[in-house]
């Protein structure tokens, strides 16, 4: 309980007034940030928990990472934007899920879980960006906890790393509103929704409402965001025919150009009794999309065991336009192109430089 305590001084300390929030009668407040909306009364705390009513204001987070890594973007996982780019990624604490899966508790549960907790380090966004571009990152990324509840905060450093040159990204679980959409807007350039399956029984037992994710993969297309998606595919859970064909199906109603990846889960946290997937799930998931008209299905986390699913191919020609293995990218063809198939000329939907 002490450690709790004491993390809950310091984010006290760590927090400024937030943008993404409305004042009501009696000193309440709404809060924008995320798809909860949370109506927060004085002295109360959002499902987020880092977002808090005092006296009226909404205090959000501010000045601090609780992990901080340069990854290649592939990692996170986009396919379809800056291939072998190396990506500064940052996060901070809290969650507005309780995923017992979750592969970044430590950070996103700090303040639901008395097991988690990483010490926030005091930094400035010149700091991260001055970071970022001395290990020569050309993009960077909130994540490892939910990016979207602490929106105020990525936009202080992508404001700072957008007039250094730096493209920026979150990495989410997609519970998204209008409003942080379009104070995020300016400042993000991709965007990765982890849509958890398509069953609303486990969404909320997750936290959250799967229409609100679904609304809002189809707001970030319509807004002009690139968008990939990525689905943990684990066993028992979501990896039905049924399940993984809605999903697809859903996804090609968008638009067949979103990226759909399918990952594999292994036991963490809390989720320690479905096996770890295996390959074979993964190239059924993929075979799943494929047939339902994706154009660009990848198969992750288990490099070299997945086929054909790793690379990006062209749909009218079927060349090989980037071929990878795990996150090392071993020919590209597209960045020189500007995203145009050399042999075809075929244009490749993405950000390719």
């Amino acid at each position: 309980m002490a450690a709790s305590v004491t993390l809950e001084q310091v984010l006290s300390r760590l927090a400024r007034e937030g943008e993404l929030y409305e004042r009501l009668p009696e000193g309440r407040v709404r809060c924008y940030a995320c798809g909860h909306r949370c109506l927060i009364l004085p002295g109360q705390k959002g499902i987020c928990k880092v977002r808090w009513n005092e006296d009226g204001r909404l205090m959000v987070p501010t000045g601090y990472v609780a992990a901080l890594q340069l990854d290649p973007i592939e990692k996170k996982p986009f396919f379809h934007a800056y291939p072998g780019a190396r990506a500064l990624s940052f996060g901070m604490l809290g969650c507005d899920y309780h995923c017992g899966f979750c592969q970044n508790w430590l950070t996103s549960q700090a303040l639901r879980d008395s097991a988690a907790g990483v010490p926030p380090q005091e930094v400035t966004p010149k700091q991260i960006v001055d970071l970022a571009l001395r290990h020569r990152a050309k993009i960077l990324t909130s994540t490892y906890n939910e990016p979207l509840i602490t929106s105020e905060w990525a936009v202080e450093v992508f404001r700072e790393g957008k007039a250094r040159g730096l493209v920026c990204s979150y990495v989410s679980n997609g519970n998204v509103t209008p409003e942080v959409l379009d104070y995020i807007r300016p400042w993000v350039d991709l965007y990765k929704v982890d849509l958890k399956g398509f069953d609303d029984k486990h969404y909320r037992k997750l936290g959250g409402v799967l229409k609100v994710v679904l609304d809002g993969i189809q707001l970030l297309h319509e807004k002009g965001f690139w968008v990939e998606v990525v689905t943990l595919v684990i066993p028992g859970f979501n990896d039905s025919n049924e399940e993984l064909r809605e999903i697809a199906q859903f996804l090609g109603s968008v638009s067949p150009d979103i990226p759909w990846h399918v990952t594999a889960f292994h036991q963490d946290y809390k989720m320690t009794d479905p096996p770890n997937t295996v390959a074979s799930t993964l190239i059924r998931a993929a075979e799943i999309g494929v047939a339902e008209g994706l154009r660009y299905v990848y198969a992750g986390n288990l490099p070299g065991h997945v086929g054909p699913f790793e690379n990006t191919y062209c749909p009218s020609c079927k060349s090989v336009l980037v071929e990878r293995m795990g996150y090392r990218i071993l020919r590209d063809v597209l960045t020189p192109t500007r995203g145009v198939c050399p042999s075809c000329s075929s244009k490749i939907p993405g950000v390719w430089g």
